[in-house]
């Protein structure tokens, strides 16, 4: 495949565990396709954890972790997705995908600076990604010798220091930015804005801008909060569940329970997404030991809808369209009493949506007005109904809108407020959420502000910072000189991987804390820094004993996670910890007690306490079992707006619809890949065997462009400035998607993402929605 492109450590009384040598990745094969037509989780999920255990040789340790995972306060919490822990004792919460990204985590290889004297950086960039992870965890501090191009050792007391040094150097200290990747916990979390401020920056880039930012834009201006309503418990009492662009089984496989449990119960469950994926079928929980003997399969979906890409603002608005026609005749139909009592500029919204012929909604949606009257027909038939989605929704120019239309329809039935229903984003990374809260956030309100001046001491700015496409931008044009990655991949998980990549190289010096070798360590500025750190397995041992971190889920709740394991190396520094080294060094006359901080995190919590709205008591609420869930005010009918009222919104319907020969291409995640982790080449739920480098399309698709099964493409993209993007030699792969839609594997489609082509609404990357021409490969 080729692209084109225009224009502290751990005490020394517990010794790490000991290393293991490296082997290369495992042997694959001719790229297949075989149609899946199985259950979701079961026996697959079953045999596929037993495969990835034997294979990393983690038959004991894994099993023990498995264990301790997802327990309350006793145990860690799985560094996966952010679905939230059962909260009916259940002593195996636990998925496919959490066990791997453990176990991924918990490996005995090794890699120390043997490895790094070994190879060069320029050897480095052409291994795969795969290669590069597969390599095992890093052991020590290390900094880019650009005479040798290669990483060499240096101390954690000189790593701070070149830290230090090049951010006091700045002469404004918006020339720094700070990325974060969701798996940082809340006190580190916190710590690291509280750096970032006291510096004087409010660039505080995150995962987030490129996933949920519409989600918390829209029920902000919707609602007056930027997060869900709805817990877990809601989940277990809705009458109607409407999953939208959630591939569940992959990204949260946990709520294939939810789904089950749901469908016995006699809940109607409408999955929405171009995609049928196997969440949308049915399932075996393998905690289900009955089921999972007799291979008894539970259906997660009463209803199966397949709209064009960016087709379902189309298909809401069509269902909102129905239930006002049926209030004609119906009263019951609208919640009149709710809508009048809690809600502003409904009105004009029913004004929109008559004014909305249905011929419009069946050509946006590529739905028939049948299918779109179905829906309508189960929303209406429920009493309590909850609306849940993903980036299937958020990464298009038009996600803020879209996710203000899903208000729009629970609103018309008073579904807020009460239990089993509302709103709920599934938000994928394991604290994502957390991060937002505990200060994250390049747009801080003042009032978040204000708290944070009089709990800390410090006069934070109050111009807004960057976010993740921003700092890319101001990176070309040299207005960035230090970035800090907290975590992730930032080089492949941003869009436009060429721009990304020459942007990083443009900086002056780039930081990376991680636990994994990755790409962003090869995509480096002029000096650069590896600084290795804690994994949530392992044990985080300070002044005043073993520490815990705390985290919060996609659903509010906030829990304590607890390290079980030797850390991997004697020479690991907690996050906490490698972010005070940081700040003291840069900040030397610092008040701020970061040292302190460090030796016992409680002091940290104390002082989140004071500054976070939501987090009073915090010490003592987060060790109630299964901790406790910040107040959502718009939960109690509380609407922090302007109008004091939930907001209806009258957007007019995006035309969604791909010009003649153009199609619409969204990226996605494989089963065996966790963001841009990636575990194998294969995709059970979607039947791909050693194969990441593929187009899924429609077959009428390829016939017409006179595609083969499984033959090569070149894939180009048009940006909204005119500029193209190739991929060349692509396997195109038939698959149930609707005419005009393609979809792909990201990292690897990224570099079709052009850098330019964020919403306008959000500031996201529109990575669902890429406007592509697709033909065979010349």
């Amino acid at each position: 495949m080729s692209t084109d492109q225009d224009a502290q450590h751990s005490p020394a009384s517990e010794e790490p565990e000991p290393a293991e040598p490296r082997v290369g990745p495992v042997p694959g094969g001719d790229p297949a396709f075989h149609p899946y037509h199985h259950p979701a989780a079961g026996w697959g999920a079953a045999r596929s954890v037993t495969e990835f255990l034997v294979r990393e040789k983690a038959l004991v340790d894994g099993p023990r972790a498995i264990m301790r995972m997802n327990h309350e306060n006793t145990g860690f919490d799985c560094p996966g997705c952010a679905w939230p822990d059962d909260t009916k004792g259940l002593h195996l919460d636990i998925c496919e995908n959490g066990i791997k990204h453990v176990t991924w985590e918990m490996t005995r290889k090794r890699v120390g600076s043997e490895f790094f004297a070994a190879h060069s950086v320029t050897e480095l960039a052409g291994w795969s990604d795969y290669a590069l992870e597969n390599e095992g965890r890093l052991t020590e501090p290390m900094v880019y010798d650009p005479e040798s191009d290669h990483y060499v050792p240096i101390s954690w007391k000189d790593a701070f220091e070149v830290v230090g040094r090049a951010l006091r150097g700045l002469d404004d200290p918006n020339r720094a930015s700070f990325y974060t990747s969701g798996r940082l916990g809340n006190e580190a979390t916190f710590l690291y804005q509280l750096m970032a401020r006291e510096l004087g920056t409010n660039n505080l880039p995150d995962c987030s801008n490129m996933c949920h930012e519409a989600s918390g834009r829209a029920l902000q201006a919707s609602l007056g909060t930027g997060k869900g309503t709805v817990d877990l418990k809601d989940w277990e009492s809705a009458d109607a569940l409407f999953i939208f662009g959630v591939n569940a089984a992959s990204n949260a496989p946990r709520m294939l329970t939810a789904l089950a449990e749901a469908y016995h119960r006699g809940a109607q469950i409408v999955h929405v997404n171009p995609l049928v994926e196997a969440a949308a079928t049915r399932t075996i929980v393998p905690h289900d030991f009955t089921d999972m003997a007799l291979l008894k399969a539970t259906r997660t979906s009463t209803l199966n809808l397949q709209p064009r890409i960016g087709g379902d603002m189309a298909l809401i608005r069509g269902m909102a369209k129905a239930v006002l026609e049926q209030s004609a005749t119906d009263p019951k139909a609208l919640d009149q009493e709710f809508i009048d009592r809690h809600t502003s500029g409904f009105d004009a919204y029913r004004d929109v949506c008559e004014a909305t012929p249905w011929e419009e909604i069946e050509r946006q949606s590529g739905l028939t007005r049948a299918d779109v009257l179905e829906a309508a027909r189960v929303y209406g038939d429920a009493d309590r109904s909850i609306v849940s989605w993903c980036l299937g929704l958020t990464q298009h120019e038009h996600g803020v809108d879209t996710v203000r239309e899903i208000v729009n329809l629970l609103l018309l039935r008073g579904n807020l407020g009460r239990e089993g229903a509302g709103p709920s984003p599934v938000r994928g990374h394991s604290n994502v959420q957390g991060n937002r809260t505990c200060g994250i956030d390049h747009r801080p309100t003042d009032a978040f502000l204000d708290r944070l001046a009089e709990a800390c001491g410090i006069e934070p700015p109050r111009a807004h910072g960057l976010d993740t496409v921003r700092t890319i931008e101001a990176m070309e044009r040299g207005e960035i000189d230090v970035f800090v990655g907290m975590g992730g991949n930032f080089a492949l998980a941003a869009p436009d991987t060429p721009r990304t990549c020459a942007a990083l190289r443009g900086c002056a010096l780039t930081v990376q804390v991680s636990t994994k070798l990755n790409r962003s360590h090869l995509v480096h500025g002029r000096q650069a820094l590896i600084l290795p750190c804690l994994g949530r397995t392992e044990k985080d041992h300070q002044r005043k004993g073993v520490q815990s971190t705390s985290v919060e889920d996609s659903m509010s709740m906030v829990h304590l996670s607890l390290g079980m394991k030797r850390p991997a190396s004697p020479h690991l520094l907690s996050e906490p910890a490698i972010v005070a080294g940081m700040a003291r060094a840069a900040l030397p006359d610092s008040p701020t007690p970061w040292e302190w901080y460090v030796e016992d995190y409680d002091r940290i919590r104390d002082t989140m306490a004071k500054a976070l709205d939501g987090f009073e008591d915090f010490n003592r609420r987060v060790r109630l079992p299964l901790g406790f869930r910040i107040r959502q005010p718009a939960r109690e009918l509380v609407f922090l707006t302007p109008s004091g009222r939930a907001e209806f919104s009258a957007a007019p319907l995006p035309d969604v619809v791909p010009e003649p020969g153009m199609l619409a291409l969204g990226t996605m995640r494989s089963h065996d890949q966790w963001n841009t982790t990636i575990y194998s080449d294969n995709d059970r739920y979607r039947g791909i065997k050693n194969l990441r480098t593929l187009v899924f399309m429609n077959r009428a698709d390829m016939r017409e462009r006179g595609i083969a099964d499984m033959a090569p493409v070149d894939i180009t993209s048009t940006a909204r400035d005119g500029s193209r993007r190739s991929l060349h030699g692509c396997l195109a792969v038939p698959y149930d998607i609707p005419r005009g839609c393609a979809a792909g594997y990201m990292p690897e489609m990224n570099v079709l993402c052009a850098l330019v082509d964020h919403s306008t609404q959000s500031d996201q990357p529109i990575m669902k929605h890429v406007k592509v021409t697709i033909e065979p490969a010349a």
